[in-house]
């Protein structure tokens, strides 16, 4: 097979089978992170994540939003596991028509994104390419008793997120296919998509409460979010409630779409999706609170597998596994990349 038929997934586990396990990684191959045991109880975080134009870059994103993109997508997996990111190594596929102030916009949104999550960019490679690739890998550090793997959700805990979801689904139809969005929810959607936010003070926060039994970044769109942790954990999801974002439903119905797809089915949102134990949720939301977060609770993880919408009228509508997957068409389509300016 292919890897326009086997997706990046399917790749993913292909190249992990055939990996050595190393003795002092946590947690494994999979998660949102790699960690290495440093001893007395301090993990090593490492993560990596690249930028390609032609599947991350929408019509209207300026070079500096493409860079700054880049670090927050890194720093955002970084906050669900609650590390503190330090350092980043940045390496650029540049193309050799680059304008010089174009480089300069990249370096100054690299240089902005690191130090607002106070890191610092150390170091990088740059090499020639048919379109603009940026890779960070960051490094930072987090105690073992603190990392929230995406393993340890247990039926009854409450299933909650650190915002809501829907703006960049309503942002990219308006980047990348024209559609009119009203007033202020054109302005919200419009900054989702090109000035996203990692949530790492309240990631730490949260890490740091002690609370959490499973998180994960919810770059891939919600609906996969929620089946990564299911499956890492071996639970199914009770949703009761869509965490959609203010005025997003108003805006989806006045449009024709779909607000179910616009909550599960967006992607690059990137909100920390956790459950919480249910003793714990006091303090959970107080801890989201002192960094400024309202929690969102959307539910409960159950023993019976499946993840599934009560909808008003008490009907379970099913939760599918869609979501963006390199190498094949996912829920975004092929690819929505355009040349930054």
């Amino acid at each position: 097979m292919r890897l326009a038929e086997l997706g990046e997934r399917k790749a993913i586990e292909i190249i992990s089978s055939l990996l050595d396990r190393a003795p002092d990684a946590f947690p494994p191959i999979g998660d949102d992170v790699a960690g290495w045991r440093l001893g007395g109880g301090l993990l090593a975080i490492l993560k990596t994540d690249m930028l390609v134009a032609s599947t991350d870059i929408p019509p209207g994103m300026t070079y500096y939003q493409a860079a700054r993109k880049a670090v927050v997508m890194n720093v955002s997996d970084m906050a669900a596991k609650g590390a503190r990111p330090l350092a980043i190594l940045a390496s650029l596929g540049l193309p050799g028509g680059l304008a010089e102030e174009d480089l300069s916009d990249i370096a100054r949104g690299l240089n902005d994104a690191a130090r607002r999550y106070g890191a610092f960019i150390v170091g990088g490679d740059t090499n020639e390419c048919g379109e603009l690739v940026i890779c960070c890998s960051l490094f930072g550090l987090c105690h073992e008793d603190e990392l929230v793997p995406r393993s340890g959700a247990r039926p009854g805990d409450i299933l909650a997120t650190t915002g809501g979801f829907g703006l960049t689904y309503l942002g990219l139809k308006a980047l990348l296919e024209g559609i009119e969005l009203s007033g202020p929810v054109r302005e919200a959607a419009l900054k989702a998509v090109l000035m996203p936010e990692a949530r790492l003070e309240v990631g730490l926060a949260l890490a740091r409460a002690g609370v959490l039994s499973s998180s994960v970044d919810s770059s891939d769109g919600l609906a996969w979010s929620l089946h990564e942790l299911s499956r890492a954990s071996g639970v199914g999801f009770l949703v009761e409630e869509m965490p959609l974002a203010p005025g997003v439903e108003e805006e989806a119905l006045r449009l024709g779409l779909d607000p179910f797809e616009a909550c599960f089915y967006g992607g690059e949102e990137y909100e920390i999706v956790m459950t919480v134990r249910p003793d714990g949720w006091e303090e959970a939301v107080e801890a989201a609170r002192r960094a400024g977060v309202e929690l969102k609770r959307m539910g409960r993880a159950v023993g019976e597998p499946g993840i599934w919408l009560r909808e008003p009228d008490g009907n379970l509508r099913p939760i599918e596994a869609g979501g963006w997957e390199h190498f094949r068409s996912g829920r975004h389509g092929d690819g929505h990349g355009r040349d930054a300016r």
